[in-house]
């Protein structure tokens, strides 16, 4: 099979990930500062694993405190879609490009919630639609969500993601 640069199985020929951000009214950001002693992804072969990434905007969580309590799902599917976006700018950080991107293999969405709450699979696919909406066929995934007590800085979301990509050129 054949791939052309922003070509991905199952997906409309030339149109590039970032251009489907775009057409979404998005944008990869900045890549975000870990809160700790790591590294927001680390490429191994032909895979790119991330470090969980939270809600956080120019700097900013978006939200704290837990799903079904201070957060509401609408805000919490908000949030995951905004750690699905710091996540591809450190499998971007990687690769240089979205575009070497083949498919995206798994998602594991980490939602701090109260006791009660057990909508986690529907804040998880706020994570699970964008990545659809950018990379069509290639973003279905496998998935987890689960229902924490609490995530760092008390977010309501933490995302990691793991995407096969083009081999790296040799040289």
């Amino acid at each position: 099979m054949s791939t052309h640069p922003g070509t991905h199985p199952g997906t409309h020929p030339g149109t590039h990930p970032e251009e489907r951000l775009a057409a979404l009214g998005l944008a990869v950001p900045e890549v975000a500062a870990p809160v700790a002693a790591y590294v927001p992804a680390v490429r191994s072969g032909d895979h790119v694993f991330t470090s969980g990434q939270l809600p956080v905007r120019e700097g900013e969580l978006l939200l704290t405190g837990k799903v079904g309590g201070e957060v509401s799902e609408e805000e919490a599917v908000a949030c995951a879609r905004q750690c699905a976006l710091n996540a591809l700018a450190a499998v971007k950080s990687q690769l240089g490009d979205l575009a070497r991107v083949r498919r995206v293999v798994k998602v594991v969405v980490f939602v701090a919630s109260t006791p009660d709450f057990t909508g986690q699979p529907r804040v998880a696919n706020g994570v699970s639609e964008l990545l659809g909406e950018v990379f069509g066929e290639a973003g279905v995934h496998a998935r987890s969500a689960v229902g924490v007590p609490v995530l760092p800085l008390d977010a309501p979301v933490e995302v990691e993601l793991l995407v096969e990509v083009d081999p790296a050129p040799a040289g």
